[in-house]
């Protein structure tokens, strides 16, 4: 027996954070290096008939090694692992809750990561408290009973994740769950852990993402496993050397599909532009992020080929040097010139505007330069695309924007055009919650709001987003993030080199092209 299970089917956000840059691309340049997964492709995993809801993941269930009389300490009657609602906070700031949607009673044959499945796996993610020592692929593989291949892809994908000590339980534990919480206390020793030596008990429980298939964990580790990491189709699907732009000593320009990351996911290193790109020029290692773009934008990226660059490029952000020319195709006309709002200082989406300025809330600036009518989407073209109303009626006419970003907020052109009631097409996000609104102001406690006694109070609890009132019914009108693409594009970027104006322009957005 060679862990302590913490069992779960939950949603998991695609990008946790949609997942920033800063999500260590060090890593992903380690990763690469040595990666074979990365290169080659492998048999995929298969979908089996339909099974009750205990029965979702029988390989989990199915070791037959005895437990010891210590581990039966632990784990009281079950013979093969103690399965849990997961301790630790959701990356939302919530606690993770079992999905009760009927794709998630299926069984699955693991067998490799590679090739793509055709269609998207239920989130499935699993933690662990290991309670011997050994090596992070054979414990996964033993505690979870999965193929040694399919634990070490996942390794190679950065879909495991690992801490000294198991994380504290949330403030939304149940009673229940701190009792199990206490039964494992004996192993969350920082004094009895080599390992932990001269470390705080906070910096112990920090955790990092497994970039080696020989790291060796002590007894007591914790392990976070993303056992189906969200995937990107589209990746296999693009031309990658005919999306780039320019490509220098130092940097190269992309014209980015829309449903691939830039950089990665919480779950997935490989299936990033960083990644493919990298790949058809011929290099060995990633290409380093200097800049975001959502998954479901398409257009130029910046992308660094040198260590240095990213922060030669971030100091010409920094020095508003940058110039960033977006189209939009919108669900409504918005008026010419500036659009001013202010962003609610949150990490987690959705993200929320005000019209008013209140403290600690991020000034968001873009100047709409033209808007004109274009002929609404055909259904064959949104469906090409993966784009879809979201609960939109469809119109005899869209609104192509010409805009200038003039603040580079995470969803900024997304968010301010849901704010003047024209939400971008397939932004399933913030369609939804342009409706709700349009169909009940009351419901958005921030737009409209220009003062605020009690500002703390107002705008809830930003960790744990449960205030119970206005703002926690106001989240809940929006949606899940857009699969793949939305209505925008990055279709010019340029800036000023040294007295050398770089200028770049991509193709014509999917709504023109298709």
């Amino acid at each position: 027996m060679s862990a302590l299970l913490f069992s779960l089917v939950s949603p998991v956000p695609s990008n946790l954070s949609s997942y920033r840059h800063s999500c260590n691309f060090y890593e992903s340049k380690q990763r690469l290096i040595s990666s074979p997964v990365a290169w080659s492709l492998f048999s995929g995993v298969q979908l089996q008939k339909e099974a009750p809801l205990n029965a979702v993941h029988p390989l989990a269930s199915s070791v037959t090694t005895q437990p010891t009389k210590f581990e039966n300490a632990v784990l009281g009657n079950s013979n093969v692992a103690l399965h849990l609602p997961l301790l630790t906070i959701h990356p939302n700031g919530r606690a993770w809750e079992v999905s009760s949607g009927s794709d998630l009673k299926r069984q699955f044959e693991y067998s490799r990561l590679l090739p793509c499945p055709p269609n998207p796996l239920p989130p499935r993610v699993e933690q662990i408290v290991v309670l011997e020592s050994g090596n992070v692929v054979d414990l996964v593989s033993k505690a979870l009973s999965l193929p040694h291949m399919y634990a070490e892809d996942l390794v190679e994908f950065g879909a495991v994740h690992y801490a000294l000590l198991c994380p504290s339980p949330p403030p939304t534990a149940t009673t229940e769950q701190l009792e199990v919480y206490k039964q494992i206390a004996f192993l969350q020793d920082p004094k009895a852990r080599p390992s932990c030596k001269g470390k705080t008990h906070r910096e112990a429980q920090k955790t990092y993402r497994v970039i080696s298939k020989d790291l060796y964990l002590e007894a007591g580790s914790y392990l976070r496993i993303h056992v189906h990491p969200k995937r990107f189709p589209r990746c296999y699907e693009t031309n990658w050397r005919q999306r780039i732009l320019a490509e220098t000593e130092s940097f190269v320009v992309l014209d980015k599909p829309a449903g691939v990351p830039v950089g990665g996911t919480v779950d997935n290193l490989q299936e990033s532009c960083a990644a493919f790109t990298a790949r058809a020029l011929g290099l060995n290692e990633p290409l380093c992020i200097t800049h975001q773009l959502d998954n479901g934008t398409e257009g130029c990226v910046v992308m660094a080929k040198t260590e240095d660059f990213p922060s030669r490029f971030y100091h010409l952000m920094r020095e508003k040097k940058v110039k960033k020319l977006y189209r939009a195709l919108a669900a409504g006309p918005v008026p010419v010139g500036r659009m001013v709002h202010y962003m609610r200082p949150d990490r987690h989406s959705p993200r929320l505007l005000s019209l008013g300025s209140h403290e600690k809330w991020q000034r968001c600036e873009m100047d709409i330069l033209s808007c004109k009518e274009l002929p609404w989407p055909s259904v064959s073209t949104m469906k090409k695309y993966g784009v879809n109303n979201c609960g939109w009626k469809e119109q005899p006419h869209a609104y192509e924007l010409t805009l200038e970003l003039l603040t580079g907020r995470t969803h900024q052109v997304r968010l301010q055009c849901a704010a003047a009631g024209a939400p971008l097409l397939g932004d399933s996000m913030y369609i939804p919650a342009t409706i709700a609104r349009l169909s009940n102001p009351q419901i958005d406690p921030c737009l409209t709001a220009v003062a605020v006694e009690n500002v703390e109070s107002w705008i809830g609890n930003i960790k744990d987003r449960r205030d119970g009132g206005p703002m926690e019914r106001w989240l809940a009108a929006h949606g899940r993030e857009p699969e793949c693409a939305i209505g925008l594009q990055a279709c010019k970027i340029s800036w000023n080199d040294d007295g050398q104006i770089l200028e770049f322009e991509a193709g014509s957005p999917w709504w023109i092209r298709a």
